[in-house]
């Protein structure tokens, strides 16, 4: 009797089971991305990365996944700092040439999804998920440093001087990176794959990240290029990239705060395409000179429309120029402002 109990029992929860998963929803097989003509996962195409979403994690959030009424409170504010220099709709190549005016109020244009960065469906408070608070974990020193830095005036001695950003070396908000990061104008990139190489042109500065595939070994440390030396491999369906040698001139800096570079950084990241319109970007900085620990963080890559347009920076230009020689009238003024004290 007991046996035949034990037996009715299982039976009845085979039957059960069966009928739960008749019943459930069919789990959708994980995207498989297209191959290339040599067999490697296929992330070429353009795409792009312009979120609302900053580095860290402002405080008016609580958790890294935001609420609708946190989305709308952070857009609102977004809004109210920049104004009418926002404009969210793409550009238009066929477009006429603008009015000529005498002056223009704001020459800037911040074309850029004014919404939160969405993972798996879920809007993103920070890029950084590791820490858990969102914060980049810099250590003691870093953090006397930048106090420092922050109270010191600006040196316009020279060219040399200025940031690198200002002479057109690196780009406005690090879109190049490593770590690409998201900017309010031409965050847009194409990937080209070959066997040996991975380029990613970079709309903005048209600068091109070229990544050494199937070959570990890294440059010489005493070559620092402006974009760091990076070398890829695949894992299954992703492609990891791990860059050291960054110049220590640059600095990465993005929506909610950067951080400098230093002979010791080393950046790993993992493209994985997730559907045919998206990449997970992760990437991970690991700095003991500048870190508490190693850090992580997470991004969207979206495909983009189109074209990448060339992008002319100023140098060369007035900007370089006309702050220095505004630093040399303010040198010479400075005597008399004295005198007359």
């Amino acid at each position: 009797m007991r046996t035949l109990a034990l037996v009715c029992i299982a039976v009845a929860a085979a039957a059960l089971t069966a009928e739960a998963a008749a019943a459930a929803p069919a789990v959708p097989p994980a995207y498989k991305a297209p191959r290339t003509v040599y067999g490697a996962p296929d992330l070429q195409g353009l795409w792009t990365n312009t979120a609302l979403t900053f580095l860290q994690r402002p405080p008016i959030f609580k958790g890294l996944v935001a609420t609708d009424k946190e989305e709308a409170m952070m857009i609102g504010l977004f809004k109210s700092q920049l104004g009418d220099i926002i404009k969210p709709d793409p550009i238009d190549p066929k477009a006429p040439a603008p009015p000529v005016v005498k002056e223009a109020p704001q020459s800037d244009y911040i074309e850029m999804d004014l919404r939160l960065g969405r993972i798996n469906g879920q809007p993103r408070t920070s890029w950084i998920v590791d820490p858990a608070d969102g914060r980049l974990p810099f250590n003691e020193a870093t953090k006397k440093a930048r106090a420092e830095a922050a109270k010191a005036p600006e040196d316009f001695a020279n060219p040399e001087a200025r940031d690198t950003q200002e002479r057109c070396l690196t780009a406005i908000g690090s879109p190049e990176g490593p770590p690409m990061m998201n900017t309010g104008f031409n965050g847009n990139y194409q990937i080209i794959q070959t066997k040996d190489y991975v380029a990613i042109q970079v709309e903005m500065n048209h600068d091109v990240r070229m990544i050494r595939m199937g070959d570990p070994a890294h440059q010489p440390a005493a070559l620092q290029p402006w974009l760091g030396d990076s070398v890829g491999w695949w894992e299954g369906d992703t492609l990891v990239v791990e860059t050291v040698n960054m110049n220590v001139k640059g600095h990465v800096y993005s929506l909610g705060g950067g951080f400098p570079y230093s002979p010791q950084t080393k950046i790993t990241e993992r493209f994985t395409r997730t559907a045919r319109d998206q990449i997970l970007y992760e990437f991970s900085v690991d700095d003991p000179a500048t870190f508490t620990k190693v850090w992580k963080a997470e991004m969207p890559m979206r495909a983009a429309k189109g074209p990448i347009y060339e992008y002319a920076c100023h140098e060369g230009n007035y900007s370089l120029p006309n702050i220095l020689a505004g630093a040399r009238v303010e040198e010479k003024a400075a005597p008399a402002v004295v005198a007359s004290k």
